[in-house]
């Protein structure tokens, strides 16, 4: 059977949630993976900060799971921020892995390190018929060079032992680091990455002023090796500062 797939790092909840939208309904995935996803339950926020119940009226999915990262203390209130995944197929199981620091407060709007946000690793076992998938969606270890370090290090480590005994991975999401990293060849001994080598960036230069976004990718999907590749391709569309990624395999 065929299954498409879409990454995004969302931008804050959707900062141009609208178009957002549009994108998916067009695309019409069966499984979405996101990042910096909002949880807002208050139906008067903004629909950017109530991601979740937002994409669950306006996009149809029947199955879905949010971890949460950090509480956003803004303005409009605490809101949890975090990753989520949306699935046509019943998501059997969840769980989240802090990779190298706990859930905690902070304000998005006026950190200054956003190195110091807790990255997640989110795994959801999504069973499509008769079959099992096992999604892991990464909002991974910030930092401007995009290079090795502790911390990455030990992230990909973290990465491979969660992966390396399960069937049927889809490892997707924002690395926030360079593919060509001791990091990512960590992961690549384990399974294969979908656009190795074919992409000069995925951050969308219409919301970035620093030149080195403009060579930087750091939005990947992996794939365990017996999940055949129909088709992939990364959209140039104005829907986040990120763009998203789109993949078609079977199994």
């Amino acid at each position: 059977m065929k299954i498409k797939f879409v990454t995004l790092n969302i931008w804050y909840g959707g900062r141009l949630f609208d178009s957002v939208a549009s994108f998916i309904k067009k695309e019409d995935p069966d499984i979405l993976v996101l990042q910096e996803v909002y949880d807002g339950k208050n139906p008067k926020l903004e629909k950017r900060l109530r991601t979740m119940d937002a994409f669950k009226k306006e996009l149809g999915f029947l199955n879905y799971t949010f971890a949460p990262a950090f509480l956003d203390t803004l303005p409009a209130g605490n809101i949890d921020n975090g990753n989520a995944i949306f699935s046509k197929f019943p998501i059997t199981n969840e769980k989240v892995t802090f990779l190298d620091k706990p859930y905690g407060r902070f304000n998005s709007e006026d950190v200054k390190d956003f190195g110091l946000i807790p990255p997640i690793l989110q795994h959801g076992v999504i069973k499509p018929y008769d079959l099992k998938l096992n999604v892991f969606n990464i909002h991974g270890i910030w930092g401007l060079d995009g290079k090795d370090n502790k911390r990455r290090l030990k992230m990909s480590k973290i990465i491979v032992e969660q992966i390396k005994d399960k069937e049927n991975v889809i490892l997707a999401g924002d690395f926030n680091l360079q593919p060509k990293t001791k990091t990512i060849k960590n992961i690549e001994k384990y399974l294969v990455n979908v656009f190795k080598n074919e992409l000069k960036t995925t951050f969308n230069m219409k919301h970035k002023n620093l030149g080195g976004y403009a060579t930087a990718v750091v939005d990947m999907i992996f794939v365990s090796r017996n999940i055949e590749i129909v088709d992939h391709y990364c959209p140039q569309v104005d829907i986040s500062d990120h763009l998203p990624l789109v993949c078609t395999f079977k199994l």
